[in-house]
């Protein structure tokens, strides 16, 4: 069981949903359920980032940990890098990226993206994968799709379909494609040159913040989730829809 801390990005400022890590769900913060879940992981620390001081004194209450950091961040990546500075860890440890808005994520999930960049001592990064289920997923612009080499790592993310089936074989196709799902490991040293990284085209053109990674040579590791990762919020239908599976906790899965 590898060692690790998890650190939640939370903004205030949401663009679809202003002061999402605040809003009641199941008579709690959001950012009360995302906490709970990292806390329930096994990490050795769980700490919130965030720009702002309500949220702020809501994780206060809570009794965990809270950084206030800059407000011009582009990315949670970016906040993160910021505490990793801030608390001067050593390059190799292990620092998973659990976002704000994710209260319904399985624990075991975080675990389980950790051990797999501590397994994998040439990766920068870990993420997870799930297999597609269908056509219109696949060919869904929202859905970000993945593909690996046969050592697990990354070749490449989009949101087109890949990869592409040229001859007409749409199942070996759906065989193949994997859907990514946006929870990250990162070693510290890979935090701390981030910002460094050369600008990326690729980056821009998909917008998917993991290309510039991959563009500047870095290894990012990939393994099949054991299980679902439960929905996000970015609306408020996916406030009502996680309001419903905390109800009925058959419903996580």
């Amino acid at each position: 069981m590898a060692q690790f801390t998890v650190i939640i990005p939370a903004r205030y400022g949401a663009t679809r949903l202003p002061g999402k890590p605040l809003l009641p769900l199941a008579g709690r913060p959001v950012i009360a359920h995302v906490w709970q879940r990292a806390v329930d992981s096994g990490a050795d620390q769980v700490i919130v980032a965030t720009d702002d001081q309500r949220i702020a004194e809501a994780v206060d209450q809570l009794g965990g940990q809270v950084r206030l950091t800059r407000d011009e961040h582009p990315s949670g990546t970016d906040r993160l890098a910021e505490v990793v500075a801030a608390e001067g860890w050593d390059p190799d440890t292990i620092v998973v990226n659990l976002q704000g808005d994710e209260p319904l994520m399985p624990p075991a999930l975080l675990a389980q993206v950790a051990n797999a960049l501590a397994e994998e001592p040439r990766a920068a990064m870990a993420t997870l994968s799930a297999p597609i289920t269908d056509a219109d997923m696949l060919h869904d612009p929202h859905t970000v799709k993945v593909l690996r080499d046969r050592t697990g790592r990354a070749l490449y993310f989009s949101r087109a379909p890949i990869p592409w089936d040229r001859e007409g074989h749409p199942r070996l196709q759906l065989e193949t494609a994997r859907r990514h799902l946006g929870i990250y490991a990162y070693r510290c040293g890979f935090l701390s040159r981030h910002g460094s990284l050369p600008l990326s085209q690729l980056e821009d053109l998909e917008q998917l913040e993991q290309l510039r990674a991959l563009e500047a040579g870095e290894w990012i590791q990939v393994v099949d989730a054991m299980s679902a990762p439960g929905q996000g919020i970015d609306t408020a239908a996916d406030l009502i829809a996680a309001e419903n599976r905390l109800a009925n906790p058959s419903l996580e899965a």
